[in-house]
């Protein structure tokens, strides 16, 4: 793993251990909080793999080790005092010991003006609709006609895209836009296809294309 920093440069507190968020590369959704000392960030950055200290063990902690619940590390950041860290993973399996993909599950407050909003989430309200059929609904509409009305909205809605963008109406575009790509997460449920997959379809092109410009530049 490609490191910056020493880890001596890092502040620890007087325990030796320094907060760690953990946070998922491709939801974005924060994981854990978790602590680590010098010998567990030194693991990690060797493994390429989340290893803690449990405060409450006493002891290191490598992510997964025992479940299968392993945290791939992509980036590790420290704050601007170097006193905390925020992960990056993809992870294989749940986050948090009972189970759950994220440990933060307890919502205390939620505005009501203001609405949350991720892909994830939305991806999550499609599947529902698939699942646990709703009258009236347009989603579970769009399931029970099938892949074939799927895909003829989803080539509708193409369309509608490149004529927005044709005649140069950024606001529509965007309309369009939104409109194609619920219809493609649609599809997305029908075929069983994750974000997860399309991330790691296009991360492995980021890397080929990295490689085809380092090719160029040597040439």
């Amino acid at each position: 793993m490609i490191t910056n920093f020493k880890i001596e440069d890092l502040k620890f507190d007087e325990k030796g251990l320094i907060p760690a968020i953990v946070v998922d590369a491709i939801s974005k959704k924060v994981l854990t909080l978790a602590y680590m000392n010098k010998e567990s960030l030194g693991i990690s950055l060797e493994k390429e793999l989340t290893c803690f200290w449990s405060r409450s063990r006493q002891e290191l902690w490598l992510k997964g080790e025992h479940s299968g619940n392993v945290q791939h590390i992509v980036s590790i950041t420290a704050d601007c005092d170097s006193d905390a860290l925020v992960v990056m993973v993809e992870k294989e399996g749940p986050a948090c010991h009972t189970g759950t993909d994220s440990c933060f599950t307890k919502r205390i407050a939620e505005s009501e003006t203001l609405t949350e909003f991720s892909y994830e989430g939305l991806l999550e309200l499609i599947r529902g609709r698939k699942t646990d059929k709703k009258e009236g609904s347009y989603t579970t509409y769009l399931f029970e006609k099938g892949l074939d009305k799927i895909l003829k909205k989803v080539g509708e809605e193409s369309t509608e895209v490149i004529i927005a963008a044709k005649s140069d109406d950024k606001k529509e575009t965007i309309y369009e836009i939104a409109d194609l790509a619920y219809h493609v997460m649609v599809l997305m449920v029908e075929m069983g296809i994750s974000l997860e997959d399309v991330h790691r379809e296009l991360a492995s092109r980021h890397v080929i294309d990295h490689k085809v410009k380092q090719e160029k530049m040597t040439k």
